[in-house]
């Protein structure tokens, strides 16, 4: 059979139009059952476990991921393997929410007589409302389609669609109601790249100590310009007798002063310094260190204490190193 890019691209639209279609008839099925379910894993004790065998299955995970980092404690369990020895991970302070497109899993409806025995409440997420499985339980969310984007009729498609964004309408309305922010999800993605923006903090990168590049007013440019081949920031402090800071030299500053043909040995560093520099408080985030470093078209900073000592440095390769972005 022969490809053709028009036939290739009308396939492609009428399988996303057909989803939309399913997506957007949603919207009837928020109602009590979807208030009713929110309300049940709103209040449990335990924790969301969420079911499903084959592709249903893979879209269970999916909602157990996004309810766990969202606020609302949940894991997947297989239901082949539930019935093998993992329904004992289902405790009763649990609630269990079983998604199957027909309602009529076998294994799904295999564990069913272990959740009644321990009494969890039972959300269903089928595309049946008269199935097995969605009398059976606490609650049910309809979340049948009118056909599957599959020509043929039998792959799941519009209906995985479906539980999946009903899946992503339940954790939102939870995350919502639980108050969970941006700080509580960087929480729990500490190694992404939104975590490293919430959590890291210029103490958490800036040097310090020995490796802190500082010299006092009183010195020369060649001891600054050996101060910052040694510690390898592209920059000095420049602190008084009392450790405030009273300016900074940088990379950029040697060149402007190359340009006047001052002498390196003779030239205080006083006399080329910037003063009243750009300085910023150790616990702000290090990704308000970076909007600054932006906004003011500069490639480090230095850190400072409440009385205007220099307590760390750190520069835009540190930013970017972190993950910072």
């Amino acid at each position: 059979m022969k490809l053709h890019d028009s036939k290739l691209r009308e396939l492609g639209l009428a399988v996303i139009q057909v989803e939309a279609q399913a997506v957007a008839a949603l919207a009837e099925q928020v109602d009590d059952h979807f208030i009713s379910a929110c309300k049940l894993m709103f209040n449990c004790p335990g924790r969301v476990v969420v079911t499903g065998m084959g592709k249903s299955g893979h879209i269970a995970g999916k909602i157990a991921a996004t309810l766990a980092s969202t606020g609302t404690p949940a894991f997947f369990v297989h239901p082949g393997e539930a019935s093998h020895g993992d329904l004992g991970m289902i405790t009763k302070q649990d609630v269990v929410l079983a998604l199957s497109n027909s309602g009529e899993t076998e294994e799904v409806l295999t564990i069913l007589p272990i959740i009644k025995r321990l009494g969890v409440p039972l959300i269903a997420m089928t595309g049946n409302p008269a199935s097995t499985l969605a009398l059976a339980a606490t609650t049910h969310i309809n979340v049948g389609v009118k056909q599957e984007a599959c020509p043929l009729g039998l792959a799941p498609t519009s209906s995985t669609t479906a539980a999946l964004v009903m899946g992503d309408a339940l954790a939102v309305s939870l995350l919502e109601a639980r108050g969970f922010t941006r700080d509580d999800f960087a929480l729990s993605h500490p190694g992404g790249s939104l975590g490293k923006r919430l959590l890291l903090r210029v103490c958490d990168l800036m040097h310090v100590g020995d490796k802190m590049p500082s010299v006092p007013k009183s010195a020369l440019v060649t001891e600054a310009l050996l101060e910052m081949t040694e510690k390898k920031l592209g920059m000095t402090a420049i602190v008084d007798s009392f450790g405030k800071v009273a300016g900074i030299f940088t990379d950029g500053d040697l060149r402007r002063m190359l340009g006047k043909n001052l002498d390196v040995g003779k030239t205080s560093i006083a006399e080329v310094m910037t003063a009243n520099c750009t300085v910023i408080p150790p616990d702000i985030l290090a990704a308000e260190a970076m909007e600054i470093m932006e906004r003011k078209r500069i490639n480090a900073l230095i850190v400072t204490d409440a009385g205007h000592r220099a307590v760390g440095a750190l520069n835009m390769h540190d930013l970017i190193r972190a993950g910072i972005r």
